[in-house]
């Protein structure tokens, strides 16, 4: 199985979650996901999900000035975020456990 594929289904709720525990800046979001065990997450799909979340209205940001580089932009969970995260969640739960009954051979046959 692709696990690119199944990332394009979850990659806005995990990025969510991962600004909903701390603010943070385009390549940040990237470590942390990676961290968390996607590491097949690509930048350019990070970037743009914090762009379509932001236009959305799931996310607000700001510049923080850097003595290092260019200033960052960070991203932060607001209150529309944190509902589409909570529904976002409740659905990934719901299709999961499907999937797994799925896998268990416990579905009911047709």
């Amino acid at each position: 199985m692709d696990a690119s594929q199944l990332l394009k289904g979850v990659l806005d709720v995990a990025v969510l979650a991962v600004v909903r525990d701390a603010d943070g800046y385009g390549y940040d979001v990237v470590r942390r996901l990676r961290g968390a065990g996607l590491e097949d997450v690509g930048d350019a799909s990070v970037y743009g999900t914090l762009r379509r979340l932001y236009q959305a209205g799931a996310l607000t940001s700001y510049v923080v000035p850097s003595d290092e580089g260019p200033h960052r932009k960070y991203y932060a969970i607001n209150d529309r975020g944190r509902s589409v995260l909570e529904d976002s969640t409740k659905t990934w739960r719901t299709f999961a456990d499907t999937v797994d009954g799925l896998l268990a051979g416990s579905a009911a046959a047709a």
